[in-house]
């Protein structure tokens, strides 16, 4: 049996905090800039993503971060440990990419990160990648996420065709976490406020009493993984909507930390489709 091929590190980027912006109580939008995003594009999804890199207490090496030297040279538990965040904007022009992050005060690493972030910051990425955008040739569009899936959602709602057919539903804990967002002429924003409801209940609820328009769907549904499930076993079997016409991921769950959730995802994605497989 031949043996499969060393992985290759990936190639990182580097850049500098521009500015930084307090969007919502909970929501700080990191700007980056510098000569390290000369050669940063866009390929036109509206869920692109970058991940960010971070160093362990200990490590000595600099931005922008030598992937491949690092793996040569350094034990496991001084590589870096990577975020994904969805980009929330990119300006070639000004060459500024902007990024905004949830932030529970000192609860995790990138938010932590983002609320402490000062205009000559260096940061590594990689990235970017992506793979949804909203398609003119969908009869209309469902966009549901918590506050996690809420910077692709007004991206892509930014980016909607003229004309376009849109329910979102976004889910966050009060009125003070809305923002404003930017829509086609007669779409708006649905805000469900979660309170002291368990994360998703009040999103499902909102998708499941929906009035389907006739014709055919684009969804695109992200965020806790357990109303992920849910919703997605709703547009599947009582929907009856085909794989191909949905985006929908758990981006974190609760109850586990992100490298833990991350070490599980792509499997628990496969065992859920399977189960919706058997049920349909």
């Amino acid at each position: 049996m031949a043996e499969r091929p060393a992985r290759q590190a990936p190639t990182a980027q580097g850049a500098q905090v521009v500015r930084t912006e307090q969007i919502t109580p909970h929501m700080v939008r990191v700007v980056l800039g510098g000569d390290g995003l000369a050669d940063f594009a866009l390929a036109g999804f509206t869920d692109h993503y970058v991940k960010l890199c971070f160093a362990p207490e200990g490590a000595d090496y600099a931005h922008p971060f030598d992937m491949a030297r690092i793996r040569e040279e350094y034990p496991r538990e001084l590589w870096p440990t990577t975020r994904t965040y969805t980009v929330r904007s990119w300006d070639p022009v000004a060459r500024e990419l902007a990024i905004d992050f949830v932030v529970h005060g000192d609860k995790g690493l990138a938010g932590p990160w983002a609320s402490r972030a000062r205009a000559g910051d260096q940061v590594t990425f990689l990235g970017p990648g992506g793979g949804y955008g909203p398609q003119p040739s969908a009869d209309w569009h469902l966009l549901a996420g918590d506050e996690s899936a809420l910077p692709a959602i007004a991206a892509t709602l930014e980016r909607m065709p003229a004309g376009a057919v849109v329910h979102a539903f976004v889910e966050v804990p009060d009125v003070s976490e809305e923002q404003k967002i930017v829509t086609p002429d007669g779409v708006a924003v649905t805000w469900l406020h979660r309170g002291d409801r368990p994360v998703g209940e009040a999103l499902t609820a909102a998708v499941r009493g929906l009035d389907f328009p006739g014709g055919e769907v684009q969804a695109f549904v992200h965020g806790e993984a357990g109303f992920v499930k849910e919703i997605r076993r709703h547009l599947r079997l009582e929907r009856g909507i085909p794989l191909r016409q949905l985006s929908i991921s758990g981006y974190w769950r609760l109850g586990q930390n992100d490298d833990a959730w991350r070490a599980v995802k792509r499997q628990w994605n496969e065992q859920v489709e399977r189960e919706q497989e058997n049920a349909a």
